[in-house]
């Protein structure tokens, strides 16, 4: 038997206990936030990147932080502001001398992007071509500099930052760019509960120690394994069918798209939204896709690709409230 595939069923199990796990440590740390601690590691064992939006203090830095700790992985947090470079990003060339020869070269000093995990912090406060140097590692994993190309770490993942209540010195990510991050994640204050035990962990000398539960070789498979999940055919018509009716042009559209909205999620909607409900159905033990798959994802990776029109914001109608009345008209 040593030569046939292995059982996916016991890989499945293993997924699930490691997701367990993972959801465990940071959980030591970061108190609260449970949707978006499950949805930043489905992501993540998705091969996707995340965009993260939230008013300051919500531990977005800790939970990335923590979330490096406890799968051994090299993290960089990078503060983009409106004087950051390209290079500040990706790395630049420095003239280096031979002290024996003599002799002069250009050396590329590779930038923060060369790590695992990125915490592109306030992402929007720098100028589109700064933001394009991120997005565009993101896209290939790669980094072009000076004609040569430099492939970047694997496992490789991005979490960037907005900060909803602050406009002036801002520059918005454009959709097209916004498209390339798999899930949009909204970061809600705790409860009262909730704030009263980070009061009390972050203010005595309390040290939490973080165990690492994965490496890199193992998330890898856990990526690759998350592709061989099985999609009903009548779940994949739903989940293509949810984001066609977003578009107002589409046949199938709803009255209150062709009203409110001027512009649909195109098709690495569909396909994100496949590959991280297998990603959840791995999570939660099974290795086929359900339509509550669809629909518990379906808010984090619409949100970002629909745009609301002026009708949409004097009745202070949100692209969530629209991803919500698409839930309830679609039908498999």
């Amino acid at each position: 038997m040593s030569d046939t595939k292995p059982d996916l069923k016991s890989e499945a199990k293993s997924f699930q206990n490691s997701f367990e796990l993972l959801q465990n440590e940071i959980g030591k740390v970061v108190v609260g936030q449970r949707e978006v601690v499950d949805q930043l590691l489905i992501s993540l064992f998705s091969n996707g990147h995340c965009v993260l939006v939230g008013v300051p203090g919500l531990a977005k830095t800790l939970l990335i932080k923590t979330l490096a700790q406890a799968l051994n992985l090299d993290f960089n947090r990078i503060q983009f502001t409106p004087d950051l470079m390209p290079g500040d990003i990706t790395g630049t060339e420095i003239i280096e001398e031979n002290f024996e020869t003599g002799a002069k070269q250009f050396k590329f000093v590779k930038g923060p992007i060369f790590s695992s995990i990125i915490l592109a912090d306030e992402i929007n406060r720098t100028p589109p071509k700064t933001q394009a140097a991120l997005l565009e590692a993101m896209q290939e994993f790669k980094v072009t500099a000076a004609g040569k190309t430099y492939s970047l770490n694997k496992p490789f993942f991005v979490l960037a930052t907005q900060n909803p209540i602050e406009q002036e010195g801002t520059y918005p990510l454009p959709e097209a760019q916004l498209d390339r991050f798999m899930f949009n994640l909204r970061l809600n204050y705790p409860s009262f509960e909730e704030e009263i035990d980070i009061v009390q962990q972050t203010t005595s000398n309390q040290k939490v120690q973080v165990n690492q539960v994965l490496d890199a070789q193992q998330i890898l498979r856990m990526q690759e394994l998350t592709r061989e999940v099985a999609v009903p055919e009548s779940v994949l018509h739903f989940a293509v069918r949810l984001v066609n009716m977003t578009r107002p042009a589409s046949d199938i559209a709803p009255d209150f798209v062709k009203k409110y909205m001027s512009w649909g999620a195109g098709p690495r909607a569909s396909q994100n939204i496949i590959l991280a409900s297998k990603t959840r159905a791995l999570a939660l033990g099974r290795f086929s896709v359900i339509e509550e798959d669809i629909k518990a994802l379906a808010a984090p990776v619409l949100r970002h690709r629909i745009v609301n029109n002026y009708a949409a914001e004097a009745e202070q109608i949100t692209t969530d409230i629209l991803v919500e009345r698409l839930l309830n008209s679609a039908k498999s």
